[in-house]
């Protein structure tokens, strides 16, 4: 498993969002497809809502890729 971290610029960030700006994702629309088939989990729970708002201490897991979303830095 491939673990990355995701510090966040603001309250939340998309879902959808945060697999592109991961990497994980080519773009918004991948990771919207990627969240309706079922395929991302966020703290072990499979979320299908694409704009779901990942908050800091959430983990999000697809595939064999964990991210970890850190809070923003004052």
């Amino acid at each position: 498993m491939s673990f990355h971290e995701f510090r966040l610029e603001g309250e939340y960030v998309e879902l959808n969002l945060l697999l592109k700006l991961a990497g994980l994702a080519g773009s918004g629309g991948e990771g919207k497809r990627f969240v309706a088939d079922g395929l991302v989990t966020v703290d072990g729970v499979v979320e299908l809502r694409k704009t779901h708002k990942v908050r800091a201490g959430q983990v999000v897991k697809f595939g064999e890729e964990e991210i970890s979303v850190l809070p923003e830095i004052d």
